[in-house]
């Protein structure tokens, strides 16, 4: 299940020149004038070729405070142009207030193939101030930092990442201004990371690398780069046992520097369960989230795909439910709704709110994914089956699933259904042979109620530490197996609530 949300918490976001003048009660022209002669905070959207722009409120608002301003007759803003919801914007939220960072040790030795950055080409942005592109050891530097975390990850989402930690009350000492430049790239990284194509989540990692060789001390960028990890496992064909690591680390540095940052506890949980299946962790971090910031939609979106997750079907609806209202445009909030509805049995509303993504938002792999697998798989549409994964394969550049369902054609119609499953375990277990999933061969055996084997992959899955078994009690072809005492260990064991 997919997780993610808006990209800068609840900073309100204005979209063109005809909103910015809205907001301040006067024409485009004098918010342009606005712009070149006053320093007016707006922002040239990458690679548009129509001269987009866009701007927040909170920092519109605090250009008004500027003592600096000298405001010509007829210049002045009345108070009233603004509404209360922009007024509210205007107070300096403490998510903005980043502590200093401690000084990190170096690695010792890193293998090479880590340090590896596909590099993205700079996009000119005229009101952005650009910087050179870091060098190879700049780049190299941002991973070395990481490194250590990475190592010792899993012993940092043990921690309680609260103001009471005696290991963080240093972090507290003073507010951490990020410098222009990171802050400038942050945005950047942003921007490509909502756009959640590879080529563009690609291009999101080297704009937060630079941001953070320009400001170490800056959080944001890590929680860019966690976030970006999270999602490259999904979105491209990176494995999840490369991407949650690098997540963890990044998330985990977020926390160190800014203990009171939302967003980079929002982060670690993700992290902590779906890289490590740590429900007790990340149940602490997204609660942790949505205690520092309540409006933070992203917090309360990946909260309801864990609480789905682990069967709390009403929690995550409910949680799924708050995210849609703070963001409600958001494609992936809505996306993940219509795959929570169906794991909650409300298959005709999935299906509903899945097709009319599909149909408006076709090249977001993630919808044809769980209308294929939540919708069409289960009621035995497997012409839909097909169409939808087919998608998904192209959208994702992925060669291997495009092998896979061309395969899965051919053995249903020589076989029917059950050549298809006979197929599906055919494909899981030569992907088994060669290094692949454990977890993927013993639901394949699940499916065709081969249940010793299934049990036996298992725990070999868990053996291996194979990152599905988050699924083990929410997977609908493992439902067979819930009344098992060996599947009722095992689910013990990796630390979920049992099997409803």
């Amino acid at each position: 299940m997919a997780a993610h949300g808006d990209p800068l918490g609840a900073k309100k976001r204005l979209d063109s020149w005809k909103e910015i003048a809205t907001f301040f009660g006067r024409d485009e022209r004098t918010v342009k004038r606005w712009e070149k002669e006053r320093g007016l905070p707006v922002y040239r959207v990458p690679g548009s070729a129509r001269g987009g722009v866009f701007a927040y409120a909170e920092e519109l608002a605090e250009w008004l405070k500027a003592p600096n301003l000298s405001w010509e007759s007829g210049d002045s803003v009345p108070a009233d142009a603004l509404s209360a919801d922009q007024t509210s914007a205007h107070q300096t939220s403490d998510r903005d207030r980043r502590p200093p960072v401690p000084a990190l040790v170096p690695a010792a030795a890193v293998p090479t193939k880590v340090l590896t950055i596909k590099p993205a080409a700079d996009v000119p942005v005229p009101s952005l101030k650009l910087v050179p592109a870091p060098s190879r050891l700049d780049r190299a530097r941002v991973f070395l930092w990481l490194l250590p975390f990475a190592a010792i990850a899993a012993s940092f989402v043990a921690l309680s990442f609260t103001p009471h930690n005696p290991r963080l009350k240093h972090a507290l000492a003073a507010p951490h201004i990020p410098a222009a430049d990171a802050q400038d790239l942050y945005l950047k990284g942003r921007y490509y990371f909502e756009k959640r194509t590879p080529e563009d989540l690609t291009k999101s990692i080297d704009f937060f690398t630079q941001a953070i060789v320009h400001d170490p001390g800056y959080a944001a960028p890590y929680v860019g780069l966690a976030d970006t990890y999270n999602l490259l496992r999904e979105y491209s064909a990176m494995p999840p046992q490369e991407a949650f690591p690098r997540a963890l680390a990044a998330a985990t540095k977020a926390v160190e520097l800014d203990p009171n940052n939302a967003e980079a506890h929002n982060s670690l949980a993700f992290a902590s369960f779906w890289g490590f299946f740590d429900a007790t962790t990340a149940d602490r971090e997204f609660k942790r989230a949505i205690e520092l910031d309540p409006t933070l939609s992203r917090a309360h979106h990946w909260y309801a795909t864990f609480l789905s997750a682990i069967q709390r079907d009403h929690d995550a609806l409910a949680e799924i439910e708050l995210a849609r209202q703070l963001n409600p445009s958001s494609t992936p909030i809505l996306a993940d709704k219509g795959c929570i509805l169906a794991a909650a049995g409300k298959t005709e509303e999935a299906r509903t709110l899945l097709m009319q993504l599909t149909a408006s938002q076709p090249d977001f792999a993630p919808s044809h994914r769980y209308l294929a697998d939540y919708v069409y798989f289960p009621e035995g549409n497997y012409a839909g089956y097909f169409e939808e994964w087919t998608t998904v394969a192209r959208l994702r550049h992925d060669g291997n699933a495009q092998k896979k369902i061309e395969a899965e054609q051919k053995a249903y119609a020589r076989g029917g259904p059950r050549g298809l499953l006979e197929q599906q375990l055919a494909s899981a277990r030569e992907s088994f042979e060669h290094g692949g999933s454990a977890f993927s061969l013993a639901r394949a055996h699940a499916a065709l109620a081969q249940n010793a084997d299934a049990l036996k992959y298992l725990e070999i899955a868990y053996q291996r530490h194979d990152l599905q078994l988050t699924t083990l009690t929410s997977d609908s072809a493992l439902r067979p197996l819930h009344q098992n005492p060996q599947f009722k260990n095992l689910v013990a064991k990796v630390g979920l609530p049992p099997a409803q």
